[in-house]
């Protein structure tokens, strides 16, 4: 028998279990995998307390969790290039990760580089990959600043690294706390609450060109009171305030590919993209872990070992 996290109907922390379930084999064409590591999102615990039912709603029990690192433990038929016992990152969209085993198809699979950890491997892909599509919508060019909300969490770490790569100047949006850790990769560093738009325009005397909200709760009105164009803002959750400004909403679903996943895979192995885990858990504790999460201010991951 597998483990699994499920939940029965919308609600607290109190509404996930860890259950025992039949151990999934895989279909033609899918890829069984014995998880190491999976990590948990904010969005996860927006659809478990019903927050995000019009838009991602769940069908009951449900699973939880997209990303995951493991060891291919079964092949289904048809699934070449691939081998029992392969070290691999991935993602599942079934909402199924957070379980010791997951089932796939093997094109949502790519190999876990040597020098990638296995908690970084298995957190990557929903904030990788969401900020690689925010980075990429607001089309950022060598030389123009570009101000990011939510700077030291999951998505925003790396975005803010994303950009940095292109030649930007970031201007990180953080809590005390991160404003150091910001400034060592190469951020400058802006403390949220009161006055942060002045502070931000002494920062950015030639004006703002972009914005990325990771965070929501009043950063797209924020950036359009700095000037940026509506076309050059992204927010991977003010979904209402996108609605009524017209700003971009390009998050994991822009660029939920095993090739962008890869990708990031690669920079991480090469000392170009780093990935701080804030803090792991075995799956027992998935409700501690998401305690965690939930409190806010976490600097990078927070990662499920089954």
């Amino acid at each position: 028998m597998a483990q699994a996290v499920q939940f029965d109907h919308y609600g607290e922390l109190d509404v996930l279990d860890v259950r025992e379930v039949p151990d999934p084999r895989p279909g033609a064409g899918q890829v069984a995998v014995d998880v190491v590591a999976a990590g948990i999102n904010p969005g996860e615990s927006k659809i478990r307390a019903g927050a995000l039912h019009e838009r991602w709603p769940a069908t009951f029990p449900s699973g939880q969790g997209s990303d995951f690192a493991g060891r291919i433990a079964e092949l289904g038929a048809g699934v070449s290039g691939l081998a029992v016992g392969d070290e691999v990152l991935g993602f599942s969209e079934e909402r199924s990760s957070h379980a010791t085993r997951v089932v796939v198809p093997a094109e949502q699979v790519a190999r876990k580089p040597e020098a990638v950890s296995w908690e970084v491997a298995g957190s990557l892909f929903v904030a990788g990959t969401t900020a690689f599509a925010a980075v990429r919508s607001v089309g950022p060019e060598a030389g123009e600043t570009i101000a990011v909300s939510g700077a030291a969490g999951g998505v925003g770490l790396i975005v803010v690294q994303l950009l940095r790569h292109r030649g930007v100047t970031v201007i990180g949006i953080a809590g005390p706390s991160n404003q150091e850790y910001l400034r060592e990769l190469g951020v400058t560093a802006v403390e949220y609450g009161d006055g942060l738009a002045d502070r931000i325009r002494a920062l950015a005397p030639g004006g703002v060109d972009a914005f990325i909200d990771t965070h929501g709760n009043g950063y797209v009105e924020l950036a359009l009171s700095l000037g940026v164009r509506a076309d050059r803002i992204d927010t991977i959750i003010d979904f209402a305030a996108a609605a009524e400004h017209g700003v971009k909403t390009d998050g994991n679903a822009a660029a939920n590919t095993i090739d962008v996943l890869a990708e990031l895979a690669d920079l991480v192995a090469a000392g170009r993209l780093s990935v701080p885990i804030a803090a792991t858990y075995p799956l027992s504790e998935v409700r501690a872990a998401f305690a965690e999460l939930e409190r806010g201010h976490t600097r990078g991951k927070i990662v499920l070992t089954p």
